[in-house]
């Protein structure tokens, strides 16, 4: 039998209904923010870190089957344009992902970003901690885990999340320290700010509803980068950095500096792991291109796994649509045999629902909340 994306969402649900109904074992606010178990350097895994035995990442995971697009072939006026539009098209369609190589943005610039995140974690608590914040509204802010001392299950990592468009809107309030910090970062998320644009026009192309039918939202749209840090972790195979999820934007560019990234096979419900290949960027399509495409796109489901002797660093850009800007189906692909399917929602709607747990608590993927039932 094969599983619909919506049994598949039972895998995240599981992890969702945990983090609220867990009971028993020690209690997460035995380690309060900031003095978690992955940042105090434990020796083992605590029982509200370790996930059901039957959802328990491999430690010798099958490699996904990974499409790698060359963005030469797009800038390309040739022929291989529409090829490679095709082949994007095919991959949003099949898994929701795609690594992209020739993507022009220098490799100094990939290492500078990454290694100011490595700096940024390796700081003293106390200087994080001057960002530590559990309010999901909050533009910038340093956790870990999903909510420090209130979720009963946690997650093995820290992260800190600001937004980054305009840049000379917001790069005042991220961090000072690392010195470097905001260069390099800030460097980084122009760059990949213009690669997602880009992105996102072969995306709409592929869809057949023109080059331009996002340009100006998107333009003006929401940028929101996610760093995240998985430290070593003496038991990999009992615990996950981030459970199973899909993201709430129009797209998500990852820079990693090594694997971890698995991704949900919806054909047949396997996890595999995403391969290493130096350089590339991994592009995951968001839940609001699900939206956009009318089903015809899914979401792709992810998670993070650990390692146990090196620390795992990721850097997510997530692109969307304005704050308050409501994604809805593209008409053009609407008619009596592909009704809509998905309600419109906006990024806030989301950090709305994230804040009251209204997800979490009823044990459904943000997305699953959006489909329409006839």
């Amino acid at each position: 039998m094969i599983p619909t994306q919506t049994a598949c969402f039972e895998t995240i649900n599981l992890f969702l209904v945990l983090a609220v109904h867990m009971e028993g074992g020690e209690s997460s606010s035995s380690f309060p923010m900031g003095e978690s178990a992955q940042e105090r350097g434990l020796s083992h895994v605590p029982e509200y870190y370790a996930i059901p035995t039957s959802h328990r990442p491999s430690l010798n995971p099958e490699t996904a089957h990974v499409p790698i697009i060359d963005l030469v072939g797009f800038r390309d006026s040739s022929s291989r344009r529409p090829v490679t539009v095709n082949d994007i098209g095919n991959a949003c369609r099949r898994y929701g992902f795609f690594q992209i190589v020739n993507h022009g943005i220098d490799q100094f610039v990939l290492d500078g970003a990454l290694s100011s995140a490595f700096d940024f974690f390796s700081l003293p608590t106390e200087e994080k901690s001057k960002l530590m914040s559990n309010d999901v509204h909050n533009p910038v802010r340093y956790t870990t885990s999903l909510k420090d001392g209130v979720d009963k299950t946690q997650f093995w990592r820290a992260f800190l999340k600001h937004y980054a468009y305009p840049l000379e809107d917001w790069v005042k309030s991220w961090p000072e320290n690392p010195p470097a910090y905001r260069e390099h970062m800030g460097r980084y998320a122009a760059e990949v700010r213009k690669l997602a644009l880009e992105i996102m026009e072969a995306i709409t192309v592929s869809l057949g509803i023109g080059p331009k039918y996002l340009s100006n939202k998107m333009e003006e749209g929401m940028q929101v980068m996610a760093l995240n840090c998985y430290p070593p972790c003496p038991q990999p195979g009992l615990a996950l950095g981030v459970p199973p999820h899909s993201d709430h934007s129009c797209l998500t560019i990852l820079l990693q500096s090594t694997t971890g990234l698995e991704i949900l096979d919806t054909e047949d419900g396997k996890w595999r792991a995403v391969p290493e290949l130096k350089g590339t960027l991994q592009v995951l399509v968001g839940d609001h291109v699900e939206v956009l495409s009318n089903g015809r796109y899914k979401s792709v489901v992810h998670r993070a796994t650990l390692h146990k002797e090196r620390t795992r660093i990721s850097i997510a850009s997530l692109h969307s649509l304005g704050m308050d800007e409501k994604m809805e189906t593209a008409k053009e692909l609407v008619d009596e045999e592909h009704p809509k399917g998905y309600k419109e929602s906006s990024f806030r709607d989301f950090l709305n629902l994230l804040a009251k747990n209204a997800t979490i608590a009823e044990g459904k993927g943000f997305i699953e909340t959006l489909k329409i039932q006839y």
